[in-house]
């Protein structure tokens, strides 16, 4: 009798747990689906070919796309008069994260945001501080371009020291125009070449280009700068800073390329100062896809050398072994200073 009470206990076991594990399969088949996450990223003037600024920022797209499934479109933004209708656009679309590209998005975006609460947006060089609306549903992403600036400042100063151009030992910096993003790199620049060589002479010009893709502009400034005496001239300048550095090639000068690593260029690249759009792009849809409810605005999220989205990129290949050497054993020194505080490079701003 006893074992029969056994035997009935250890089927009434089996059968609670084989409902259990229907029900729970039941409940499993049920739940609805998590939404894909749909994300777009708008342009500024230049294009996706602009390489730097705009083609980071799709690279960081195409990441989260391939590693996170979410649903991504770009659209581009040819004239000034594209950006508000392109960001209107994208929420009326329904993309729940729309993220503008470029300093001269913050208008649009102050103007937007507040008309469409329920989407989210994130300005790449958009200070939240900027907005005069201040919606909460807009999150700036910036940089501290003053850090790269001073790193590429300082390779400068030390590649000018041990070789003077034509008996002089002048470097140079060229900016699009006078927005926030390009003043810091340019007065890191500035304050990096410094460290490196007190008794170099560091020229500083804008090309007055609004739209940061008129090669031509920053071409003739930069060979102006040439013309001077600069044997390195750096390009803050988006895609107008191409035709400098064509004009540092031609001259036989150390060209500098600004946000990606534009080494691909050719040898006459010393080397970047590398701004990594496509890490905060993909980072910021990342946060978005994991949590939409809670992706917050209303503030800016910072990006620098410690949590390594700036920095420098490759050194050029024609550089001796002794140079590079040199080089690489003082420049590691001072980004660890920068990571730890100890300096602090000025911003202009």
């Amino acid at each position: 009798m006893k074992s029969k009470r056994l035997l009935l206990l250890a089927i009434a076991v089996v059968a609670a747990g084989a409902a259990l594990a229907a029900g729970l399969g039941s409940s499993s088949s049920n739940a609805a689906p998590r939404a894909t996450a749909r994300v777009a990223v708008v342009t500024d003037i230049g294009g996706l070919n602009d390489k730097g600024f705009n083609h980071l920022a799709y690279v960081g797209l195409q990441r989260a796309q391939s590693k996170l499934g979410v649903d991504g479109r770009v659209f581009i933004t040819n004239t000034a008069e594209d950006r508000l209708p392109n960001l209107r656009s994208a929420a009326q679309q329904g993309y729940g994260l729309v993220i503008g590209v470029g300093f001269l998005m913050f208008d649009p975006l102050d103007k937007l945001a507040p008309a469409v609460p329920n989407t989210k947006f994130a300005g790449v060089d958009v200070p939240y501080a900027l907005l005069a609306s201040k919606p909460a549903n807009v999150r700036g992403l910036v940089f501290k371009e003053q850090e790269a600036g001073y790193l590429v400042g300082y390779i400068a100063g030390l590649e000018i020291k041990r070789h003077p151009y034509k008996g002089k030992q002048v470097v140079s910096g060229v900016g699009a125009n006078k927005v926030p993003a390009i003043i810091h790199f340019l007065t890191g620049y500035a304050a990096g070449a410094k460290k490196a060589n007190p008794k170099v002479t560091v020229l500083i010009n804008y090309a007055n280009d609004p739209t940061f893709a008129d090669q031509a502009k920053c071409k003739v400034t930069t060979q102006n700068q040439i013309s001077r005496g600069s044997g390195v001239v750096f390009e803050a300048a988006g895609q107008c800073g191409l035709g400098g550095l064509t004009a540092a090639k031609q001259s036989g000068v150390w060209g500098i390329g600004v946000d990606a690593d534009q080494s691909f260029l050719g040898p006459h690249i010393l080397t970047s100062a590398t701004k990594k759009v496509d890490v905060a792009v993909y980072q910021t849809i990342q946060a978005y896809a994991q949590n939409p409810d809670g992706f917050t605005g209303g503030s800016d999220q910072v990006f620098s050398v410690k949590n390594g989205a700036v920095g420098y990129g490759k050194l050029s290949p024609k550089l001796s072994k002794a140079d590079r050497a040199y080089i690489l054993a003082r420049v590691s020194n001072i980004a660890k200073q920068i990571a730890s505080g100890k300096i602090v490079p000025p911003s202009g701003t």
